[in-house]
């Protein structure tokens, strides 16, 4: 039986070659599905710097995050003592500035660019399909969440 609902943020990060969008997904640390850097909510900063401080800390980039969330997607995360817990995640755009080569999950985790339709086909949080999609049109759309 899942546990109550929980907030996360996430950031989506993003670079341009020419007018082609990439973004970056990352693996998750145990199970070593392709996900997007997110994390759970802190109370002394802001979902947008906390999604940014993600980026940082799971995926090496950092850059510059949009203030509201760019859409939202629901999943349900399994527990380290094996229960669930549903999750609500916002999603913020991080337009990146900066690829470091050295971060602090770099031994945990791999990274890899990929157009967003590539990256929508490989992500195992499905809600987020729909934002991934959108960037292909040039406007980020509303995420739809997860059925769970």
């Amino acid at each position: 039986m899942p546990k109550s609902k929980t907030r996360q943020c996430a950031a989506l990060p993003v670079r341009f070659i020419g007018s082609m969008p990439r973004v970056l997904l990352v693996t998750s640390r145990q199970t070593r599905r392709w996900i997007i850097p997110k994390g759970w909510l802190k109370k002394k900063l802001s979902p947008g710097a906390m999604a940014a401080r993600e980026a940082f800390e799971e995926a090496g980039v950092k850059g510059r995050i949009t203030p509201a969330p760019i859409g939202a997607y629901r999943y349900l995360k399994l527990l380290d003592d094996g229960a669930a817990v549903r999750c609500h995640v916002a999603v913020f755009l991080l337009e990146v500035t900066e690829i470091l080569s050295e971060w602090p999950e770099m031994d945990q985790r791999e990274r890899r660019w990929l157009s967003p339709a590539d990256a929508a086909e490989m992500i195992s949080d499905g809600g987020l399909a729909p934002l991934l999609r959108g960037l292909e049109d040039g406007m980020p759309a509303q995420g739809e969440p997860n059925r769970d």
